[in-house]
């Protein structure tokens, strides 16, 4: 029976390889040694035998080394021609066999050298990652369970080639011995998830959180996963006394105010609901996009209910800052939206100084300047935002419209005409364009070139009505 999928298979199989590279590395020399003896005193022509066998073998470790594994294979081909008896050669020709996606070549070879040493886990494994590359469930599976014994990453190895093939009882069984065995992971978690989300077996997975949270109570992100879990399923009553079990088992807990503000809300608590928010955006624990998330919605609030204005006014003094600048950029909008564009370019720059890649960021920084007649900062950054986004022309727009309301028309005639061809399919901004030359060109004394480009802008949108 085949998978139809293994690329998840193929990570963790990466994963175990890597280990056993390293453990490799400081055991297979002696495996080498052990099984043939360099040093043995020649016989008739059996030293020159063992002096050919070792030049070609380590041939080819060379050649592979360098990536050329069909030269590689020729030499271990040699190495057999020698003597067969080595299950090591037939391991080094599986290898480069699957480096050459010759895998049907590549099982055989890997067969052969377990049946001379059936215990190897190295080469269990390499014949494992060949069933995986050949969607093999059937092969897979009976390799992995001998796998199992050396590593418990094989097993979860095990849990995923049952779900892939849809045994997801078997699978869900290896997760709870693991769990039990190691404690959770999110590695699998999200196979557990995967497995109740095929299933559709939703009560199963609120009952595995339960079970978490009763046998490790002081673990909040089980709270918040079963919290989620019921208001997914719209029982809201249920996640809001999870919350609040939540809270009685931890009273200083911060992240509980993630959900608790959205049930305060919902339920027109609003004082309930900005105590909580407050606590959220002071917190120096909980992640910037939460944080962002939250003061968006805080936003929203006041937006609906001005009388609480004061109160995020007062937050957004004490929020701790983050290095995202989500929340500032988020207050930045709310003081443009209340039309106080002093403080939103206040706000915007706090936001660009923490994301100065960001360029819608910069984009508004520029706009709030040219607005507030701050000209000589605008045009020194929009120059210098030029260097990382040279073919961006509202960054020549605006530069020309700074140099022109500082009197500087020949940088803005620079800056204006090499940034128009840059205009694609948006008259407006072309208009803007030609009504900055004809002022710039004006200023510059040449007023033949300032009319014929007002001329083209009045032309430009009259054909476009």
């Amino acid at each position: 029976m085949k998978i139809a999928n293994l690329e998840q298979l193929i990570f963790m199989n990466t994963k175990i390889k890597i280990r056993l590279i390293l453990i490799g590395m400081i055991f297979i020399p002696g495996i080498l040694l052990s099984q043939v003896d360099f040093n043995k005193t020649p016989d008739d022509d059996l030293g020159n035998i063992e002096d050919k066998y070792q030049e070609y073998f380590f041939e080819a470790l060379k050649q592979k080394g360098i990536e050329n594994y069909d030269r590689s294979v020729q030499a271990l081909l040699k190495c057999l021609r020698l003597d067969d008896t080595q299950s090591v050669v037939y391991y080094e020709l599986g290898k480069n066999y699957v480096k050459l996606k010759n895998f049907g070549a590549a099982e055989n070879v890997l067969k052969k050298a377990i049946s001379m040493d059936q215990d190897n886990e190295w080469y269990l494994d390499e014949l494992y990652g060949v069933y995986v590359e050949l969607n093999d469930f059937d092969k897979a599976l009976k390799t992995v369970k001998q796998l199992v014994k050396y590593h418990p990453d094989y097993k979860e190895d095990l849990a995923n080639l049952y779900f892939r093939n849809k045994r997801f009882k078997a699978a869900l069984k290896i997760l709870d011995e693991l769990d039990s065995q190691f404690g959770v992971s999110e590695s699998r978690d999200y196979l557990r998830n995967d497995i109740y989300n095929a299933t559709g077996a939703d009560d199963d997975r609120i009952e595995n959180l339960i079970q978490r949270i009763e046998i490790n109570p002081d673990n909040e992100l089980n709270y918040l996963n079963l919290i989620y879990r019921y208001s997914e399923q719209g029982d809201k009553d249920k996640a809001f006394d999870t919350a609040l079990l939540l809270l009685e088992e931890k009273p200083d807990s911060q992240l509980v105010h993630l959900a608790l503000y959205k049930f305060f809300l919902t339920d027109n608590q609003a004082e309930e609901a900005i105590n909580s928010m407050k606590i959220v955006l002071k917190s120096g624990t909980i992640k910037p996009e939460a944080k962002a998330k939250v003061l968006n919605d805080f936003v929203s609030f006041v937006k609906s209910n001005p009388q609480y204005e004061s109160d995020l006014l007062e937050v957004t003094t004490e929020v701790v800052n983050d290095d995202t600048g989500k929340s500032d950029a988020e207050l930045a909008t709310y003081y443009l939206q209340k039309n106080d564009k002093l403080k939103a370019l206040e706000f915007y720059q706090k936001a660009f100084d923490k994301e100065p890649n960001s360029f819608n960021i910069l984009k508004n920084v520029l706009l709030l300047q040219i607005d507030l007649d701050k000209f000589t900062e605008a045009a020194a950054l929009s120059a210098k935002a030029l260097d990382s986004y040279p073919s961006q022309p509202i960054l020549y727009l605006v530069n020309g419209v700074a140099n022109n309301n500082l009197n500087q028309p020949k940088d803005a005639i620079e800056a204006l005409e090499t940034g128009v061809d840059y205009v694609i399919d948006d008259i407006i901004m072309q208009v803007d364009f030609y009504k900055q030359l004809s002022v710039a060109y004006k200023l510059d004394n040449n007023i033949s070139k300032s009319k014929a480009f007002s001329k083209k802008a009045e032309d430009l949108m009259n054909n476009n009505d």
